[in-house]
């Protein structure tokens, strides 16, 4: 890790980490940004090293790290919203072992090239509430650590593990990719969600919000195992990528809850 002093005078360094990612990434933090997520991120035992405050402000965190005060405004010149919360804190990236999470996981979310912040967030929150033991982000999506993911997840990601790694990566571990298609292919078998038995060892895998999953993957040639759709009434032809891999996955909790 390279390291880095947070200083008062080093305010430059916390706004490269919040606009990014190869900052995030060289460096190996992040930043947190107000005081419950700061919180959730000490109690899931993620390395709190600096907390930024406006000068006199009570917001720092017990355990959050050391405190930097700065002068006033400059929170609001540096924060990634309008009136950001303080403090920001400044995190460690967690590091996980891919092979060893994904051969030890038995329901698994997978996004593949998904660009919204907003929607990697929810994913991240709705994965979490239904159990899975893992999120895996393919390469080309969103950074994880991008603060408006962190923020909309509502502190799902200090609480399961975020990894990236490959679909390949994914379906060599012995997991069953299911699919998620709104369209029929030659050659694809598509069921009803509800009609798809999850209960075993499984991976959902959500594409990209425009483009979806490559439709060369059918049945024969592609990594998908089954491809699952949700029928729909009215006019729109898909869901919202974040509000189907809630459906999904509450699905896949429920089914498994169910076979106890």
């Amino acid at each position: 890790m390279a390291g880095l002093e947070f200083k008062n005078s080093n305010v430059q360094a916390l706004r490269r980490l919040l606009a990014d990612r190869s900052e995030r990434h060289d460096t190996g933090c992040f930043v947190i940004e107000g005081p419950t997520s700061t919180l959730e991120a000490v109690r899931a035992g993620v390395v709190c090293r600096t907390q930024f405050v406006p000068d006199g402000s009570q917001a720092a965190v017990d355990g959050g790290g050391q405190v930097v005060s700065l002068a006033p405004g400059v929170i609001e010149r540096v924060g990634s919203t309008k009136q950001p919360q303080p403090p920001l804190t400044v995190a460690e990236l967690p590091h996980h072992d891919v092979p060893e999470i994904l051969a030890a996981a038995s329901f698994v979310v997978v996004v593949d090239r998904v660009g919204d912040p907003g929607n990697l967030g929810t994913i991240m929150r709705s994965a979490e509430a239904a159990g899975a033991d893992a999120v895996v982000v393919t390469p080309g999506s969103v950074d994880p650590y991008n603060p408006k993911v962190v923020r909309s997840s509502a502190s799902a990601i200090f609480h399961v593990p975020i990894v990236e790694a490959t679909i390949d990566d994914v379906a060599a571990s012995g997991l069953e990719l299911f699919g998620t298609s709104s369209h029929e292919f030659p050659g694809r078998t598509v069921e009803a969600y509800t009609d798809a038995d999850m209960t075993g060892r499984i991976a959902i895998v959500m594409g990209n919000e425009a483009a979806g999953l490559p439709d060369e993957w059918n049945d024969d040639v592609g990594p998908i195992a089954r491809w699952v759709t949700i029928p729909h009434a009215g006019r729109s032809e898909s869901l919202n990528v974040a509000m189907a891999t809630t459906v999904l996955a509450f699905e896949a909790a429920r089914q498994r809850s169910s076979a106890g």
